[in-house]
């Protein structure tokens, strides 16, 4: 019998060991140490979970604790994650978002379902409910002015390239007419209060100006989200025609690269510092006195360190004005200094990080255009 146990051990960790089966199948996380008995594939802890909420599709099953009969792993040696892929995501259209460990519980169990409830993957030109270039229906959206959610009619049109809501359901005109090239989508669980929260942000004016929308159920709103990117890539692909598919893939929707509190002064550097929450969007930093007000009180360009761009940390020698955090960092542009104070080191840290990321960036043609438009304004 123990004989037996170490051979199955042995046999088990062999196919444990495989390259293809050192990352979680479905969110890419180093070192899953969970499988899917029914499903072939190599998972890690989170996405177990998951697993086990659809247990008529799959059985999970801990690699370190649990017990595996040979059959179990004679299917997993037959399988593994390159095999159960090629099966469950032989055609994902190229602008589905595919999430990682990083992203949050609704995109990440929409993911899970998808390929294997709901088979969506399976087949070529299979005619999917985010696929259409249109898109109707209601979702719950804070109100600007009173922060209270209500149902709204949304219409997302891949034939006149715009996303629209009205406040009636009968309306015929809408409150907003948005084009879909100006819109950015993330989900934000967290900050919206609703494990499906999902911010739709768009330009206005050049100013960015944030919607904050859920819908009840996890697969509707994750529909919305990938009809968003479908149309987007759509009329991209229009726009610019001798661009490769990954090109235009890399244009949808994009996640915030750093989002929290930090104190700021004015530009005479004598004002009290007052704490605001800022929004890192690629080279737009933002700052909100709320962190879901609909228009931030001031945005920032952060252009490259080739155009004279830089973060340091640290406060100049004699900043003056009162701040409660001690954490200083500076942004230098061509123009002036921006100072800002952390409440933590860590948190210092890691917006230096972030602003370092994009200023090691060369400018696009458009980011000139921006950039350009900023030093304008100001």
């Amino acid at each position: 019998m123990a004989g037996g146990n170490e051979r199955r051990m042995k046999a088990l960790k062999e196919v444990w060991r495989r390259a293809e089966n050192s990352l979680c199948a479905d969110c890419g996380k180093p070192d899953p140490d969970w499988a899917s008995s029914t499903l072939g594939v190599f998972i890690c802890l989170s996405c177990s979970g998951i697993h086990r909420n659809i247990p008529s599709i799959s059985k999970v099953k801990s690699l370190k604790m649990d017990h595996w009969d040979d059959a179990q792993v004679q299917f997993l040696a037959k399988h593994g994650n390159a095999v159960t892929k090629a099966t469950y995501e032989a055609h994902i259209p190229i602008y589905y978002y595919q999430p990682t460990y990083k992203d949050c519980q609704v995109l990440r169990e929409q993911w899970i379902r998808a390929k294997y409830e709901r088979k969506e993957f399976t087949e070529p030109g299979k005619q999917l409910p985010y696929s259409d270039g249109v898109k109707e229906g209601i979702l719950w959206k804070r109100g600007r002015d009173n922060g209270q959610f209500l149902p709204r009619k949304f219409l997302l049109s891949e034939r006149e390239g715009c996303l629209k809501y009205f406040t009636k359901q009968d309306a015929k005109e809408p409150k907003i007419n948005v084009k879909i090239d100006v819109i950015n989508a993330t989900f934000q669980p967290v900050k919206i209060g609703n494990p499906n929260g999902l911010q739709i942000t768009y330009l206005k004016d050049n100013k960015t100006r944030n919607i904050f929308v859920y819908h009840e159920s996890g697969k509707e709103v994750v529909d919305w989200f990938n009809a968003i990117r479908s149309v987007q890539f759509h009329y991209l692909k229009v726009a610019f025609p001798i661009a490769s598919d990954n090109e235009i893939k890399n244009r949808l929707t994009r996640n915030f690269l750093k989002e929290g509190y930090m104190e700021k002064t004015g530009p005479k550097q004598r004002e009290a510092f007052k704490k605001r929450w800022f929004t890192l969007d690629h080279r737009r930093l933002m700052y909100f006195k709320d962190p879901l007000d609909a228009f931030a009180k001031g945005e920032v360009f952060v252009g490259s360190r080739e155009n004279g761009y830089s973060v340091q940390k640290g406060l100049p020698s004699g900043t003056q004005g009162n701040f409660s955090w001690h954490y200083g960092l500076t942004i230098v542009t061509p123009d002036r200094e921006y100072l800002f104070t952390c409440e933590t080191e860590t948190d210092q840290l890691n917006w230096i990080a972030a602003f370092t990321s994009v200023i090691n960036q060369a400018m696009t043609p458009q980011e000139y255009a921006i950039e350009a438009y900023f030093k304008f304004k100001s």
